[in-house]
């Protein structure tokens, strides 16, 4: 299975929240913070300490980072503002996702909040509710083969690409992928929305 920390890898067959049903949030945390909790909390519950990037646990967004974890400068927040994290819980795959708030590091945060109310359930509760709290989270396959933006835009390997270029293939995909329109999904608008993202930190012209 191949999860990717960027762009993002949203659980296969997890339901998208819609872009004007996203809210503002109350939290008030910045992307390292929300991030170095979601691991924190990933290790809390598997009784592992792999520092802030276990090699077992992968936090995937449409943030591009640097080496060292931290974004790279003059990002603006993605179109896509979902946040997923993938860890193995008593041998199975666990996938915990969110993007009902407009920014990354909320829902970033809104995953840190829920794998800790899972913990409590560890410690308080029998281990029949920790069983059924946790089913809906065991992560499916993912899609073997994740496209490249060129794929995803309609371009080839060779073709010179201009940053105009691809914003117009991306208004001219988005008008027949939009869920609103017939065949068009979240997932696709998701995987559209992120190569076009990625797209134009590549493309100089």
């Amino acid at each position: 299975m191949t999860i990717d920390a960027y762009p993002l890898t949203w659980p296969q067959g997890r339901k998208r929240t819609s872009d004007w049903s996203r809210e503002k949030s109350a939290f008030d945390v910045t992307f390292a913070r929300a991030r170095d909790d979601v691991i924190h909390e990933v290790e809390l519950l598997t009784g592992t300490r792999h520092g802030s990037y276990g090699s077992d646990t992968i936090l995937s967004t449409n943030i591009a980072l640097r080496r060292d974890g931290l974004p790279l400068a003059g990002q603006r927040q993605p179109t896509d503002p979902g946040a997923a994290v993938y860890f193995t819980y008593r041998k199975k795959q666990m996938s915990f996702a969110c993007d009902r708030w407009n920014k990354v590091e909320d829902n970033l945060r809104a995953i840190a909040k829920t794998i800790e109310a899972l913990r409590g359930i560890a410690r308080w509760g029998t281990g029949d509710m920790l069983q059924a709290a946790f089913t809906g989270f065991t992560a499916l396959p993912a899609p073997s083969a994740v496209r490249t933006w060129r794929e995803v835009l309609g371009f080839g390997i060779r073709d010179d690409v201009s940053r105009e270029d691809v914003k117009v293939a991306y208004r001219r995909l988005a008008s027949q992928h939009h869920p609103d329109k017939p065949g068009g999904s979240h997932e696709k608008m998701a995987e559209l929305n992120a190569a076009q993202e990625k797209a134009l930190l590549e493309v100089v012209r």
